[in-house]
């Protein structure tokens, strides 16, 4: 491990800072990188923002990376990838809002930014052998097969192999996750031993590297308004109006300004074209409810014929959402980039979003949830 130099990505955060001190600890040669991937100014992120300090909240990250490696002794080095982020990430996280989805930016900026334009930086530019993120997951070689296996972390509040389901065989061979058998107030614990600034700093929060605006507003930077009614979905009857259809998500109870109503409603579908959104009562969450999914843009990290006899169709577990508990889902190929997943009744389905599949504690990867086959969808009127 002396021989073996890791670039750490060094966030300012206390994750990616104990992942730095645990790799000096096992021995490898270590060094950090900070990376920009968003710059308010240049993308034009004026609505929303609510950052009204005199230095911005990424600086404020790259001077907890300094003192950080500092503390540590290592080297820290600084790049932007602000462009890549624009054109491979937010650009699509635009894209799919538009179309009235819901997508998952964490997932992309995985595949594209931290675990390819990172990783070939580190390696090409920097030398390294090996990169290391402060990501709650693991990674494993298999004896028999010789694949990398992408792991749930064991703590599972914290498992963040939902976000990596995209990951290729040769990202996960090139990637060290120290945290992989931690739980998060072990690694505070862990801060504190070490003596380093972050120790209690608040987890980052909001849109991958963008962090926290006020959503809806922030939008709307990069998607005109497109004014219309919002409808019962029971009744037709119109009960409010929006400024755009594709700043709601469905199921979602907050935000939706409908004053004088005797039960609250929630977003039961959505109409782009005709600029309706429509809503129904919290007494009736049959709208919400799916038992398949059509899932595209598939990745498997790893060679289904080592895991099940028959890759066409299989059994295995899925989550739709970060956080969700896994469900069985049966899985059947139905083209040359489409699977669709069977499920018993689940209301976390959403278009735009991930289905990741589970083989136990392996992620065996993941696609994008395309069409959603609602138990309870006919509107009776016009």
């Amino acid at each position: 491990m002396k021989n073996k130099k890791v670039i750490v990505g060094l966030s300012g955060g206390v994750d990616s800072s104990v992942a730095a001190a645990l790799l000096i600890e096992q021995g490898y040669t270590v060094e950090g990188l900070f990376m920009r991937n968003w710059d308010s100014e240049v993308n034009n992120d004026v609505k929303g923002n609510q950052n009204n300090q005199d230095i911005c909240p990424q600086e404020v990250d790259y001077l907890d990376a300094k003192k950080v490696a500092t503390k540590l002794g290592i080297k820290l080095h600084r790049v932007d990838f602000i462009k890549e982020y624009w054109d491979y990430v937010f650009s699509h996280f635009v894209e799919e809002y538009q179309k009235g989805r819901t997508p998952n930016p964490d997932i992309l900026c995985n595949k594209y930014i931290k675990f390819d334009q990172f990783l070939n930086y580190a390696v090409d530019k920097l030398g390294a052998d090996y990169i290391a993120m402060g990501h709650y997951a693991g990674v494993r070689e298999n004896e028999t097969t010789h694949e990398f296996e992408l792991l749930r972390g064991k703590d599972v509040n914290k498992d963040q192999s939902y976000f990596l389901c995209q990951l290729s065989q040769a990202q996960l061979a090139k990637t060290i996750f120290p945290l992989y058998s931690y739980t998060k107030p072990e690694i505070r614990a862990l801060a504190h031993k070490y003596d380093l600034i972050t120790a209690d700093k608040k987890d980052s929060t909001g849109i991958c590297f963008i962090g926290e605006r006020r959503f809806t507003e922030f939008l709307q930077n990069y998607i005109a308004n497109q004014p219309g009614d919002i409808v019962d979905i029971k009744t037709g009857q119109v009960v409010g109006s929006h400024i755009g259809v594709m700043y709601y998500t469905i199921g979602q109870r907050k935000g939706l300004n409908l004053g004088g109503m005797q039960e609250p409603y929630y977003v039961a579908k959505k109409d782009i074209d005709r600029k309706i959104l429509y809503v129904s009562s919290t007494s009736d969450n049959s709208y919400l409810m799916s038992n398949e999914c059509e899932v595209n843009e598939l990745n498997f990290n790893v060679a289904l014929a080592n895991y099940f006899a028959d890759a066409e169709a299989f059994t295995c577990t899925a989550k739709f959402r970060y956080r969700q508990e896994d469900i069985p889902v049966v899985v059947k190929k139905v083209g040359q980039d489409r699977i669709l997943l069977t499920y018993q009744d689940s209301r976390a389905v959403t278009e735009g979003q991930e289905a990741v599949l589970y083989h136990g504690e392996i992620c065996l990867g993941g696609g994008t949830i395309d069409s959603v086959n609602w138990n309870k969808r006919a509107i009776n009127h016009n």
